[in-house]
């Protein structure tokens, strides 16, 4: 059953970021997704502008009993980031990338694409493992792997992975990294051998 306008405007009124539904242009946005062929209606987007905005999002849809679909840069062939019927959460407006020269770390946000990661890094004279089309959502490659141009050299983007700020579907905020939640770390990893300390 679809989310009732008063459960939307409600959802309207604790979001910070944007409540979409059809025909506002913000919704066709975030439904053309990489692959034209991949044609899904949600019930509504939000584009959430912080990791609450997130948490309030997955919490209306608990309520809602709707599925959760995550569009990061839309890249998905399959076209996994947005789902009928679902509410599709457009990662787009957490988009930040900061470069810290003198770490050599990157922090970057869930929607980013490598067209901002790239030049970032580059200011420093720096490269961050990606991948090869730049339109592509850092997420999104990352914890599907990462196959790039520095593969050879510096391994996967996913072992490059220092930390992930992540968002349970129970609304927990978490950061997940070799100290702190380090199975939710292995599996954001793709689930591969960990070493014991």
């Amino acid at each position: 059953m679809a989310p009732s306008p008063s459960s939307i405007a409600e959802l309207r009124h604790e979001i910070h970021g944007v409540v979409a539904t059809p025909p506002d242009p913000r919704y066709l946005d975030a439904c053309a997704v990489f692959n034209g062929l991949s044609q899904h209606r949600p019930e509504l987007v939000v584009q959430p502008a912080d990791a609450g905005d997130v948490k309030t999002a997955f919490e209306y849809a608990r309520t809602e009993s709707l599925p959760v679909s995550v569009r990061g840069g839309g890249h998905s062939v399959a076209g996994h980031a947005v789902g009928d019927g679902a509410l599709a959460l457009d990662l787009r407006r957490l988009s930040s990338v900061s470069v810290d020269p003198r770490q050599r770390r990157a922090r970057v946000g869930g929607g980013a694409t490598w067209r901002a990661v790239d030049p970032a890094c580059q200011l420093h004279g720096l490269a961050l493992p990606g991948g090869t089309f730049d339109a592509t959502g850092v997420g999104g490659l990352t914890l599907g792997g990462g196959i790039g141009f520095l593969l050879g050299a510096f391994g996967l983007t996913l072992d490059n992975l220092a930390a992930a700020e992540v968002v349970t579907p129970s609304g927990e905020i978490l950061v997940a990294s070799d100290e702190d939640h380090r199975e939710l770390f292995w599996a954001l990893r793709g689930g591969a051998a960990i070493s014991a300390s």
